[in-house]
């Protein structure tokens, strides 16, 4: 935090990882990650580190989806984040969807140690490939672990939280087992900074009609400082329009919304 605003100290990429940052300095710092490819070949493992100082904010998104490529051979890809969040500082985490290839594997892991009065907006989620090509679901295996810790001494966990889709050990597969939704993802909101807008998700949702047909589905539970959404939609459109509804109140937190500037549509503000 330098003259009152958030700014980038110190930022640098390596291939096949580039890391643009069109706002660097402001109420909250904007940071789109991307790769020369527009995704994962066989083998690749990045891996993303951040590193927040007290009282700063930062907004970290992805130019597209990320795109897991075709891996006839079993070759595994990886990607690994790491980010500490100071004192009162409010990281928002919100790639676009993961899209794996039809014999895709690809294994992630993210972790978050947040300091005390220190708040994470987290969205995780995946395609089912590519569907204008009958990919749906036909990748071979999709790990995903998030863990939430606390560094308040002792550093612990949580919130841990962990999704494994594997092709090859499904006895029907996976596109008969996830019928016709084809998009799943979740939303975390914890920490004192977002206290009310996680009770007002769990609102929202709770008082929701379920319908037995219904082509999206969300289901939030109450998890440590705050809230956890699971949705599950027929299309990727559908699931988006449900994550920026409930993120409404983000533009006043990051000085603007950085969804219209990396060409997402733009969340609708609640009634």
């Amino acid at each position: 935090r330098i003259a009152g605003v958030s700014a980038i100290t110190r930022a640098f990429a390596t291939n096949p990882l580039k890391l643009l940052t069109p706002r660097a300095r402001g109420p909250a710092v904007w940071a789109f990650l991307a790769s020369f490819g527009g995704g994962y070949v066989a083998g690749d493992q990045t891996r993303f580190d951040v590193r927040m100082d007290p009282e700063t904010r930062c907004y970290i998104g992805t130019q597209a989806s990320t795109k897991i490529y075709r891996n006839p051979r079993g070759q595994p890809c990886g990607h690994q984040t790491r980010a500490q969040v100071g004192e009162g500082g409010l990281l928002v985490f919100a790639p676009d969807s993961v899209q794996p290839f039809a014999d895709a594997t690809y294994d992630q892991l993210q972790q978050f140690h947040l300091a005390p009065g220190a708040g994470l907006v987290l969205i995780d989620w995946l395609s089912s490939g590519r569907g204008e090509c009958g990919e749906q679901w036909a990748f071979r295996r999709f790990h995903s672990r998030n863990e939430i810790w606390l560094t308040s001494a002792p550093a612990h966990p949580v919130i841990v939280d962990s999704l494994l889709l594997d092709g090859t050990a499904a006895q029907d597969g996976l596109r008969r087992q996830l019928g016709r939704y084809q998009c799943l993802a979740l939303l975390l909101l914890t920490g004192p900074p977002l206290a009310e807008s996680a009770a007002r998700l769990l609102e929202i949702v709770g008082h929701r009609p379920i319908s037995r047909h219904a082509t999206l589905i969300a289901s939030a539970s109450p998890v440590s400082g705050g809230a956890l959404l699971r949705v599950a939609g027929a299309g990727v459109e559908a699931v988006r329009h449900e994550l920026h509804h409930h993120l409404s109140f983000l533009p006043t937190l990051l000085g603007g919304d950085p969804w219209s500037r990396n060409g997402g549509a733009s969340p609708q503000h609640n009634p």
